[in-house]
């Protein structure tokens, strides 16, 4: 593949040209160099490994394949070759095999939590609580609830049913699905995805972030030992040269998490092949809180949505709108609330707040803040990496007197940032919240639950949630994605389900010896008569079709007229 399709998976900023993108792609490998996934350059023909190290203190995790794109290509001829006999298998029967992993990784959920965080830099309660607890869920939901989320479905066709008509839909599984998973969420986003592509008959072939292998290759390992047959989920480790090459693979579909400059070039390389993709993004997530919110659990709640997994989930409080009226007691809460929050290494105990995953992120946040400090801003507390850790560190951050000219309110900072900004009115807190390219979640609080929804149901976004933040990725049932910049298509719940399988419309005439009123011939009576169907039978009124009887019946036993 060209150079320029390659591309790296981890959810960052976006960069505003193509230079941009190339210089940032150079500081990531030379971040990677000093400090987190690279290329072993001395051993690069005879092992090409990457080395996946702990953000928060610098040392080795372990080391994992560069996969060559021979070899991805390798990998989804294996999958393809193992998904036939996979989707002969009933639902129940796929759904032991993911029962049996999801009893594997509850029995070691403290030591997946605790890889988790050491290649993330994220606490390993919030590895648990945000990462394994709503990966067992979805595991739990879709090995039971699969095979009626796919059930056929029969489809009203309203007076074509009188003619002996019917239909349904039936959905088949597409094949192979190729997933290109982020650094933020290493377990919870791929490993959601397969379970869903598993159940419903494909099989996949995954591509983690070169940050987060480790993860990866361990979901992988639990279930082969879950017994799923051998092919049926590969996992190909590797940079952004691996992605490209497993777009290149010619998979059947692909679904990617990122940054929207990455998800573009992804959309444009599978495009040459008509493969369908879904992209998921990022957000620039808006938080408005009204004047009859409840003031203390709002605040809690901005700080948790701000600074959970250090700001980098593409769902986390990015722009937090708070009525005019209740502007200072909030403010006075939530740095109340984010002075209470320990920060330190992710293994430690009682640890709120870890380390970002990498050097390069934490620039971007660095570099919002200091443009929001320029421009007018002030920082009420924060502002600055722990001096006092050694890694990747920011120190949870509280802004006001921000407005929409800043970088800080317009662009991902995907950093333990809140920027806090007031209103009026709704109307104007709407059109706040709407003012950016995108449209991910966004979230209302407020105790009038009408006043609630009925805002909410004027956020351009894929997810609005009313007294609740962030968290709805954890809920199997419920649609994930976005709309603008934030991508299309969407992951989780049926909607999710439904991306991984083809919908195949299967229409029955059961009157096989009767033709149809339309065929030839064409004569004065069958033109006469189509006008009648135009008239008549498309207003779907039974009464004004049956006026056509008589000449229905005429024109089923008298071809030529």
């Amino acid at each position: 593949m060209e150079a320029s399709l390659a591309f790296p998976t981890c959810e960052a900023a976006q960069f505003e040209t193509e230079t941009a993108i190339l210089a940032a792609h150079a500081t990531l490998l030379d971040n990677w160099l000093r400090m987190s996934t690279k290329t072993l350059p001395a051993q690069a023909e005879q092992t090409r490994e990457i080395i996946s190290y702990d953000p928060a203190t610098g040392d080795e995790i372990g080391r994992a394949r560069l996969t060559s794109p021979e070899e991805v290509k390798q990998a989804v001829m294996k999958a393809r070759r193992a998904q036939p006999a996979w989707v002969g298998l009933s639902f129940k029967e796929r759904g032991r095999v993911i029962l049996k992993a999801r009893k594997l990784m509850l029995s070691e959920r403290d030591e997946i939590a605790q890889l988790i965080s050491r290649e993330t830099g994220k606490p390993a309660a919030e590895a648990l609580s945000m990462e394994i607890v709503p990966t067992l869920d979805a595991m739990h939901y879709f090995a039971h609830a699969s095979e009626d989320l796919l059930r056929p479905q029969k489809i009203d066709i309203g007076q074509y049913g009188l003619m002996g008509r019917s239909s349904q839909l039936v959905f088949k599984p597409l094949g192979v699905i190729g997933i290109i998973s982020p650094w933020n969420f290493p377990l919870a986003t791929p490993a959601d995805e397969v379970v869903m592509a598993l159940m419903a008959g494909n099989a996949v072939v995954l591509k983690p972030s070169e940050l987060t292998p480790l993860i990866a290759l361990k979901i992988a390992e639990i279930f082969r030992r879950a017994g799923l047959p051998a092919g049926l989920f590969e996992v190909v480790t590797g940079d952004g040269s691996t992605g490209a090459a497993l777009v290149d693979a010619r998979v059947d579909k692909i679904i990617f998490t990122g940054s929207v400059a990455t998800g573009k070039r992804v959309a444009e390389a599978a495009a040459k092949y008509l493969t369908p993709v879904v992209l998921e993004l990022g957000g620039k997530d808006p938080m408005i809180v009204l004047e009859d919110a409840n003031i203390e659990n709002a605040a809690r709640g901005a700080v948790w949505g701000a600074f959970a997994n250090a700001g980098q989930a593409c769902a986390s409080v990015e722009r937090c709108y708070v009525h005019e009226s209740i502007a200072p007691r909030f403010i006075e809460r939530v740095i109340a609330e984010t002075s209470t929050l320990k920060q330190g290494f992710g293994t430690g105990e009682a640890v709120d707040v870890g380390a970002m995953s990498n050097e390069r992120q934490l620039q971007i946040v660095e570099e919002h803040v200091s443009d929001a400090k320029q421009r007018g801003a002030k920082v009420l507390t924060g502002g600055h990496r722990a001096a006092n850790l050694k890694g990747f560190f920011y120190q949870p951050t509280v802004l006001t007197d921000v407005d929409h000219s800043m970088v800080i309110m317009r662009d991902e900072t995907f950093g333990p940032v809140l920027p806090v900004m007031t209103f009026k009115t709704d109307a104007e807190a709407i059109a706040l919240a709407n003012d950016s390219v995108y449209g991910l979640t966004a979230s209302v609080w407020t105790k009038n639950l009408r006043r609630g929804r009925r805002i909410a149901q004027l956020i351009e976004a894929g997810t609005v949630m009313v007294n609740e933040v962030v968290y709805t990725h954890g809920i199997a049932q419920t649609p994930w994605g976005g709309v603008k910049e934030s991508g299309y298509g969407r992951t989780h719940g049926r909607m999710g389900l439904l991306e991984l399988v083809a919908a195949k419309h299967v229409h029955v005439n059961r009157i096989s010896f009767l033709p149809d009123l339309w065929w030839f011939g064409y004569g004065p009576n069958a033109a006469k008569l189509f006008a009648g169907l135009a008239t008549n039978f498309t207003t779907g009124s039974l009464i004004r079709t049956a006026r056509l009887l008589p000449q229905m019946i005429r024109r089923l036993f008298q071809r030529d007229t």
